[in-house]
């Protein structure tokens, strides 16, 4: 099976921790060129150098904001200005805040839509005409396992993810003939700041212990227990790889089974 990435470039967004930074360091161990895409410059500058790396790899990073789709444009811009295209593309970036639906605010929905639909397609017209020109592209969105089955009091997230998945099965349908293909993670409970902080508010809500909360979740899973980043990044060097080179608009759950919808 050809899971070699050697001669690609990867950008990877949101890729200072979590599922981002663990996708960034697996697809750097199978000989890819990342560059990390995030805000927070000295992690940038920290992490690309610990990034794995032999002596033909060369990875990056850029600075930008998903809150404003121009700060992106202009960010990436000196990174898709060069002869060598980028091959794969990570879209990842924060979700909303925790909330009801009913509860949302029109400026919630805005911002939630300009960060993951608006910044998705803006890296997209970027980058996939490198991509048709070498006949090679991997988009990948990290999603939620919300586009299947809604999470309870994540409601703006659950709109916007759904968004994201409608977009990335219409682009997958117009891309598949160049030799790209745009796919999903969803990913379940996985052990991140994000999910501790799901765990906290929620305690919060509804007056129980961080404990009582987590266990009821693991009761949910399946396999009992809390995905590891690492084991989405796997997931998605999987997709980036040549070896999927016939897997197209798919939803795929790294979840451990937690999911009741087929």
């Amino acid at each position: 099976m050809n899971i070699d990435l050697t001669s690609r470039r990867a950008m990877v967004c949101g890729s200072t921790q979590g599922i981002g930074l663990a996708s960034a360091f697996e697809l750097a161990r199978l000989g890819a060129d990342v560059t990390l895409v995030a805000r927070n410059v000295d992690r940038l500058k920290m992490l690309a150098r610990e990034l794995p790396c032999n002596q033909s790899q060369r990875h990056n990073w850029v600075a930008a904001d998903f809150h404003d789709p121009n700060s992106v444009r202009e960010a990436i811009r000196t990174e898709v200005s060069g002869d060598k295209p980028i091959h794969i593309l990570i879209n990842n970036t924060g979700g909303p805040s925790p909330g009801a639906v009913l509860d949302a605010t029109e400026e919630q929905y805005f911002a939630a839509f300009k960060a993951h639909v608006i910044c998705n397609q803006v890296l997209v017209q970027a980058l996939v005409p490198g991509m048709k020109a070498e006949r090679y592209g991997r988009i990948i969105n990290i999603i939620s396992t919300s586009v299947k089955q809604p999470i309870v009091g994540l409601g703006v997230s659950n709109t916007i993810r759904g968004a994201v998945a409608s977009w990335a099965k219409t682009l997958a349908g117009e891309l598949g003939a160049f030799g790209i293909t745009v796919n999903n993670i969803l990913p379940g409970y996985t052990a991140t700041e994000r999910l501790s902080s799901l765990i906290s508010n929620r305690a919060k809500k509804q007056g129980v212990s961080e404990k009582q909360v987590t266990d009821d979740l693991l009761a949910t899973i399946p396999a009992g227990r809390f995905a590891s980043p690492d084991e989405t990044a796997a997931a998605v060097a999987f997709l980036a790889s040549p070896a999927a080179g016939y897997i197209n608009g798919i939803n795929l759950p790294v979840d451990g089974g937690r999911l009741g919808t087929l």
